[in-house]
């Protein structure tokens, strides 16, 4: 067996409305699956989802609207100065984009303010709106922040400046106290879709003061809303995708730079390339020092000016990921000495010096290796504080349960799945203690094993061009519409192999019938040990086309892989045990010696689990269930190992059956053999086998092994005497087969056994076992259905 990396879990939809769909649409049974997989079930959900794009809603829905625009109209009209307020990350820059583009073209006296990540923290502040005040600012609006800001709502009252707050995160039960907040999710807004990023509302209040959909905005809109990981369902879809339409295209000076810093061109983009490329190199900024670049990047229509922010963002991305690399292996480092799994379901570390702006990249991280929900901190020991950012996963809301810290968290903000926080450092073992509580009364252990969404099971034959090129009207794929994963069943590999630098990725060709289809499997490359010859394989991954040199095939992205039957491994080769123990991959595996001898302390110096089995007995009282078991030497007999493995079939079988000295090399007397033998000794008064044993093997060309073999089986026979190494023929003895010999008995056994077990093909010894545990397996069957 190969047990897969999470837990595969494919919901169950109803087959007869795929095909309806799919003959209504006339699409691919593979895409109609997935559209009812998905919940667009009936022709009219589907079309709206594959093909309405155009339909958005009215701002003015949107509680606090009218307020909003009346305002900033009336500033404009007024030139009185306006200042826009955002945030640090992507949406934040985009946001402020957005509403900077929207009010300049209407004529306003505007600026931006991105608050400083190290100096000032997240969202607004005192000193800012002080700042504010001093430079003649009239009217504050923020984007992507602001709803958390109540104390300094009344800051901002204080200096006599109006506050417009535009945001998407989780509104708390107190609201500041500004002159309008615009946001999906208010009580007692008539807003329908509720799920906007920051740069979604934002662009809803440029539509509100346009009068019309600011359409040049989109592409702007696409980034923040897709770096924002908010669902891609609704009116986010209808910004995604047609943001992305007109970033093929995009005339926007800054963008264009990026794009040639990337070396990426601007029609091949997708939403792969603003969530891999485009947007961490807009966070990175605000990362590390100051946002205001990335803004500038995306307003400024200087060429020169747009070529070297983007060099700058593309330098600062790169200082980024070597902190994040250098953090991240810290931060293993802490949880593996010092938090250890077992008493930790939320993991929270820091350390002084970890910067606060890739916390939130690390924590994301370790939820990929541990998979505990996570906290990382950066420590300010001057101020006593520590700082950082969560991510969790399902089943566990951050929002909820870091909401009942309250009182230790005195600014904390977030989502259920992400979320930001700054704390005393005295508080930091605390919040520990009391979030670990919170999970274990929340969390069962299968909750610390991960998920991984299937759509759907299909056949290999079902994986063809026409379908993955179907498959891109779901597009743009993100959160709720995710890119679509399947599983194919049962697929038998014709050739895998290891490649890469470092032999860390997997090429695969899987075959199933008459069909095959490529595989390639990105840092998965140890898999290759654990997957044998014979092996029938589930495959789970995403689909996708190979285009070289014109030509297309179809191809899937391997991201697990698991064997559901047992598994035989040949390592009859190594005829080493010190060897076979530095092969056998991982140590989970129990070796099985059926000989003490062979258990040598050189042997076992590399291994952790092993037992000694000599006979029936203790066969038949080692249970091999779930376990890894190698057969490190050879056995006593057959029987010995049908009694092993008589109960329940091991996960996978590992067989060396190391023999110092084989029998099967050496003569195994024939009929012929013996009957001369004996006609030999009738002539003779007596032979001296010890004296002249070796001279009569040599002249008929046998070995004296097996003339001492030959007389064995006389004397248990009875048909000789055997004094001194000196044998005598008995006259009178009874005519006997010489099976009924214990040594000729054993002898044939044993040459038989290791016919079949070491020098048999792995075919031969994969079915050699398979006969065995198929008794197993109906023994055990019998044994429930009595029970």
């Amino acid at each position: 067996m190969l047990h897969p990396k999470s837990r595969w879990i494919t919901e169950k939809k109803n087959n007869d409305n795929a095909a309806i769909l799919a003959d209504q649409l006339k699409i691919t049974p593979l895409v109609a699956s997935l559209l009812v997989n998905r919940g667009y079930d009936s022709l009219e959900k589907a079309k709206a989802f594959l093909y309405s794009i155009d339909e958005f809603h009215d701002p003015f829905l949107m509680k606090g609207m009218d307020i909003a625009v009346n305002r900033i109209k009336d500033a404009i009209d007024k030139q009185e100065p306006i200042l826009i307020f955002g945030d640090y990350d992507a949406d934040g820059v985009t946001s402020t984009t957005v509403m900077m583009k929207t009010l300049e073209d209407l004529g306003a006296d505007v600026q931006f303010y991105i608050p400083n990540r190290f100096t000032e923290g997240y969202g607004p502040n005192e000193g800012a709106f002080r700042y504010a005040a001093s430079i003649g600012i009239k009217l504050i609006v923020t984007v992507d922040t602001g709803i958390a800001a109540v104390k300094e709502a009344d800051v901002a009252k204080e200096l006599g400046i109006d506050y417009i707050v535009t945001d998407h995160h989780e509104p708390g039960l107190v609201l500041p106290d500004a002159l309008a907040i615009i946001h999906p999710r208010l009580d007692g807004s008539e807003y329908p879709f509720h799920e906007l990023a920051g740069v979604g509302v934002a662009l809803k209040v440029a539509h509100a003061l346009y009068g019309e959909l600011p359409e040049h905005l989109l592409q702007f809109a696409a980034i923040g809303t897709i770096a924002d990981l908010v669902s891609l369902t609704g009116e986010n879809r209808i910004i995604a995708k047609l943001g992305i339409k007109k970033l093929k295209q995009t005339a926007n000076i800054g963008l264009q730079a990026l794009l040639k810093q990337m070396k990426t061109e601007a029609s091949g983009i997708d939403e792969e390339t603003i969530g891999f490329m485009i947007a961490p190199r807009i966070n990175a900024v605000g990362r590390l020092d100051s946002a205001d670049p990335a803004v500038e990047l995306l307003l400024t229509a200087d060429p020169d000016l747009a070529a070297s922010l983007a060099e700058e963002m593309e330098a600062i991305n790169k200082e980024r990921q070597a902190i994040v690399n250098q953090i991240t292996e810290e931060a293993i480092e802490q949880v593996e000495t010092l938090y250890p799994l077992a008493e930790n379901r939320v993991i929270i570390v820091g350390k002084e010096g970890w910067n606060p702006g890739v916390v939130g990249i690390v924590a994301s991280r370790l939820v990929e290796k541990f998979y505990r929900p996570t906290i990382v901190l950066g420590f300010d020991q001057e101020k006593a504080i520590a700082k950082g950012s969560a991510r969790s996963i399902a089943g566990f809301d951050l929002y909820q349960n870091l909401s009942t810290c309250r009182e230790i968290l005195p600014h904390f903000g977030g989502h259920p799945m992400a979320a930001g926080m700054t704390l005393a450092l005295e508080d930091v073992d605390q919040l520990r203690q009391r979030l670990n509580q919170l999970a274990f009364d929340k969390l069962v252990p299968e909750d610390l094993v991960p998920l991984t969404a299937v759509d759907m099971e299909i056949d290999l034959k079902d994986a063809h061009l026409q379908a993955i090129e179907e498959m891109q009207l779901l597009a743009p794929f993100g959160v709720d519409n995710a890119k679509p994963r399947i599983v194919m069943d049962s697929v038998e590999i014709s050739t895998i192999r290891k490649i890469g630098a470092n032999q860390n990725h997997l090429k695969v060709q899987f075959q199933q019938e008459d069909t095959s289809l490529d595989g390639i499997g990105f840092g998965i490359g140890e898999l290759y040990d654990h997957i044998s010859p014979s092996a029938k394989v589930s495959v789970l991954g995403q689909l996708s086309i190979n285009e070289w040199n014109n030509i297309k095939k179809p191809q899937i992205f391997i991201q697990d892989i698991a064997v559901k039957h047992w598994q035989l491994f040949d390592y009859r080769g190594i005829r080493n045990l010190e060897k076979l123990a530095s092969a056998i991959p991982g140590n989970s595996a129990t070796w099985i010696f059926f000989h003490k001898d062979s258990a040598t302390p050189e042997a076992l110096n590399s291994i952790s689990d092993y037992k000694i089995i000599e006979n029936l007995d203790d066969a038949a009282s080692f249970q091999t269930e779930n376990r890894i078991l190698v057969l490190a030497d050879f056995p006593h007999s057959k029987d010995i190992v049908q009694q092993l493995l008589a109960s329940t079939a091991p996960e996978r079988i590992y067989a060396s059956f190391f023999k110092q000295d084989s029998d099967f090399f050496s003569t195994m007397p024939t009929r012929d053999h013996f009957k001369w033998y004996y006609a030999f000794l009738a002539k003779q008064n007596g032979f001296d086998l010890k004296k002249y044993g070796g001279e009569l093997a040599k002249r008929q060309g046998w070995s004296k092994e097996t003339i001492v073999f030959m007389s064995k089986v006389f004397f248990e026979l009875n048909f000789v005497t055997m004094k001194d190494g000196f044998i005598t023929l008995n006259k009178n003895s009874n005519r006997r087969d010489l099976t009924e010999s214990p040594s000729f008995q054993q002898k044939q056994a044993q040459f038989s056994l290791e016919n079949e077990l070491i020098y048999s093909s792995y075919e031969q010894l994969k079915n050699w076992f398979d006969l065995i545990l198929q008794k197993s397996v109906k023994n055990e069957e019998e044994v429930q259905e009595w029970i």
